[in-house]
């Protein structure tokens, strides 16, 4: 992250102001929008970040790619960031929107590693324990890692929780090599 208490910032005004509006819903759809293509395409960055290209030609390039896709909230906002030469922060204040967006909304983001795709049902009844036991809404992340062998590995903030055979495996090799049965030689 390049300046991660002015994004911050950055954000923290969108997110007011989008508020203040009755636009937060709007506001934090396009953040997932530019956060989306930022992420997808490294050309963006390189162009938000670039020195050697002009102001004005960056917005019109933003605009092309955004045109008719985020509201006129957003698209100020850009503009305004543009103005103070601040347009290089856009991925990061994305990122920092959504996260105050989910502190604001009360939803705690964990990511979900399985050795194989998961069913609607199983992700529902997970979804439904986590947020039993955080006492909040939850959106789950999820991916697949077939090292994992069985089970899932579950990831949220701080806390690792892990349910996989690959664990169980690494647990009972230790307790092999361990090996209290057999008397020490001396």
């Amino acid at each position: 992250m390049q300046n991660p208490r002015l994004a911050s910032r950055y954000a923290k005004s969108l997110k007011d102001l989008a508020v203040e509006r009755d636009q937060l819903e709007a506001v934090h759809s396009d953040m997932l929008l530019l956060k989306a293509i930022t992420r997808s395409n490294a050309d963006v960055v390189v162009l938000l970040r670039s020195p050697v290209i002009k102001a004005d030609k960056k917005i019109k390039i933003l605009g092309a790619i955004l045109d008719g896709k985020i509201s006129a909230i957003t698209t100020g906002f850009i503009r305004l960031l543009n103005t103070k030469g601040r347009e290089s922060l856009l991925p990061e204040i994305a990122v920092e929107f959504e996260k105050q967006y989910n502190i604001l909304k009360n939803i705690t983001r964990v990511k979900l590693t399985s050795a194989a795709p998961l069913e609607a049902g199983q992700l529902n009844m997970i979804r439904e324990k986590v947020e039993a036991s955080a006492g909040r809404k939850v959106e789950i992340e999820t991916a697949v890692n077939p090292d994992l062998i069985g089970g899932f590995v579950l990831e949220t903030g701080n806390e690792l929780f892990d349910a996989s055979i690959q664990r169980d495996l690494k647990d009972i090799k230790k307790q092999f090599l361990k090996n209290i049965y057999v008397p020490e030689l001396r």
